[in-house]
């Protein structure tokens, strides 16, 4: 197995030393994980500063080990700094991507919000779940039958549009974290300048060519990210932005004749 590169070593030493230090020692969510653009704690340095803080022990350790795996022999390719401003590039446009969809389908619901304040009926309570909160309508259905079968009743008014403002506050207000955007930059990296390399990974039970599990991988998680399902709280579209900002990147370096190290 060929050494660790310099850049890759750092990049897993500050990673893993973000998580500890925010698990343990000082909340850096709070001011360094990247809010949305309608939220009053969003500042711009998040893009930049969300790439180093995770979620959980197993969020931490998907992102290392591929950043383990398959950054080493880029950064070999490229020399470290052509690596580290990849890595950073295709983080940041990851982030803006999963920002810029964050901000309209958000809006959308401000503007549901808005409408429903004006007019608060079991009716249109139950219009807003199912289009904007699907991932708990059911377990809302106690409250929504006792609205409907009370509909003037003031407490019942009043719950709903408390309810509806605290759920866009809740969208809006929900931090992203983790270095995935990049990571799948990687990967779609790796995908196309060794396109025929075979993988061997622990859940298919035969070898599979770069080329066809990053095409797999990236159609799944535009399915995913169509579909917005709300339970699995993954950014799917940053993971999107990663690959196409790579891909981007790539093509854009293909046409250039000066060398970058």
């Amino acid at each position: 197995m060929l050494a660790i590169t310099p850049t890759v070593r750092n990049l897993l030493i500050l990673n893993i030393l973000f998580f500890f230090a925010d698990s343990y020692l000082v909340n850096l969510t709070n001011g360094f994980a990247l809010r949305s653009f309608l939220s009053p704690a969003f500042m711009p340095y998040q893009f930049v500063t969300y790439m180093f803080l995770h979620g959980s022990l197993g969020h931490l350790f998907s992102n290392m080990f591929g950043l383990f795996m398959f950054g080493p022999l880029l950064e070999r390719m490229w020399g470290p700094k052509r690596f580290l401003f990849f890595y950073f590039f295709t983080g940041i446009g990851a982030g803006l991507l999963f920002s810029g969809i964050d901000y309209f389908e958000n809006t959308r619901v401000r503007e549901a919000v808005e409408i429903f304040t004006q007019s608060p009926t079991p009716d249109g309570l139950a219009e807003f779940m199912s289009q904007h909160a699907k991932g708990i309508y059911e377990s809302s259905l106690d409250f929504l039958n006792k609205f409907e079968g009370n509909p003037t009743n003031s407490s019942y008014i009043q719950d709903s549009v408390n309810f509806v403002n605290g759920y866009y506050q809740s969208l809006i207000n929900t931090p992203m974290v983790g270095a995935s955007g990049a990571i799948f930059g990687i990967l779609m990296a790796f995908g196309l300048l060794f396109p025929n390399t075979e993988l061997f990974l622990l859940f298919v039970p035969f070898p599979i060519k770069a080329k066809y599990f990053v095409t797999f991988y990236g159609l799944y998680e535009l399915y995913s990210g169509i579909q917005n399902a709300q339970s699995d709280n993954v950014a799917h579209f940053a993971h999107i932005g990663g690959m196409l900002f790579a891909y981007i990147l790539l093509r854009y370096w293909n046409t250039q004749k000066t060398n970058f190290y």
